[in-house]
């Protein structure tokens, strides 16, 4: 079958059919994460890329894949907090261990949800930039009345935007290129307008987390979706002349027993105008070489880039 794979660059090759533990689906969508451009650019190589995945059973029902793997038995697993899982062997699929962009998949049984009547297999990667977003969002704790920016406009700042709309919040978003700023006036997202009490900074580069503390208000939080290999670089002064509060905000997990993976699912649903809005490219899992390169050019118009393995039609 084809899968995707890093090999002095990504290539589309042949590889074995899935085999031992699990259920076996045909994948139809994969989104390219940032992480994954950033994989690519950094060499990172020995698996089948793609975490953010989707696909149909032999029957022709169509799933989400979760891609955490966790053990289920420590405290924080316990407590819903699979992403943060300290047992041996947890991890994602698609991050250092076989993931989604490949013809078909098999994986455990328990990262499996079924697609909510309304969202077509196609869209349904995106439940996974998603979840990530509407984490960030339950972490900004954003109470009735306080003023929400959105630091960023890629997929994870579109759908933390609408996530917060979800939950009954206005939200204004700062874009980057004309394209972005299209996409945040589909989704009904204001301009930035004075100071916030709530940023999410969802562009995660040291230039962005300045401009977060800079447009905080006195006494505001600042929610990073970043990845910093290294140190955060937070500005001292503002920072603590202002007060601000940073919090740190990774993946998804599950609250009062509820996966956050499914509220996303139920919200795309419902809002169909969200991946259509948001998913701008799909390529066949040949071309994955071109869709990488669109992904990883920000001038391109590219939001989301999808890859398409299979056709479930």
């Amino acid at each position: 079958m084809r899968a995707v794979m890093n090999n002095g660059g990504i290539q589309t090759v042949d590889v074995p059919e899935p085999s031992g533990d699990g259920v076996c689906l045909s994948v139809v969508s994969a989104g390219i994460c940032g992480t994954d451009v950033s994989f690519v650019a950094a060499g990172v190589s020995g698996f089948v890329y793609g975490h953010e995945f989707a696909g149909i059973d032999d029957e022709g029902r169509g799933w989400f894949v979760e891609p955490t793997i966790y053990g289920g038995e420590c405290e924080q697993c316990r407590l819903g907090h699979t992403q943060r899982c300290i047992e041996e062997g947890h991890g994602n699929l698609g991050m250092f261990s076989d993931g989604g962009m490949a013809e078909r998949v098999r994986v455990p049984e328990y990262t499996l949800l079924p697609l909510p009547d309304g969202l077509d297999v196609r869209d349904a990667c995106l439940i996974e930039p998603g979840a990530v977003a509407w984490h960030a969002v339950r972490r900004a704790q954003v109470r009735p009345g306080e003023r929400l920016l959105v630091l960023g406009s890629g997929p994870i700042g579109l759908l933390a935007a609408a996530a917060a709309q979800a939950a009954g919040h206005d939200v204004d978003v700062a874009a980057r290129y004309p394209h972005q700023q299209r996409a945040a006036e589909e989704l009904n997202c204001g301009e930035p307008d004075g100071e916030y009490d709530v940023v999410i900074d969802a562009a995660g580069s040291d230039s962005s987390l300045r401009s977060a503390a800079e447009v905080a208000c006195p006494g505001g939080r600042i929610v990073s979706t970043g990845v910093y290999q290294e140190n955060a670089p937070i500005p001292g002064i503002v920072s603590l002349t202002k007060e601000l509060t940073f919090v740190h905000s990774i993946a998804y997990g599950r609250h009062a027993g509820v996966r956050e993976v499914a509220e996303v699912a139920r919200m795309l649903a419902t809002r169909p105008e969200i991946p259509a809005t948001v998913i701008t490219h799909r390529f066949p899992i040949d071309a994955a070489a071109e869709a990488f390169r669109v992904a990883a050019d920000r001038t391109s118009g590219a939001i989301k880039v999808v890859i398409e393995p299979t056709d479930p039609r």
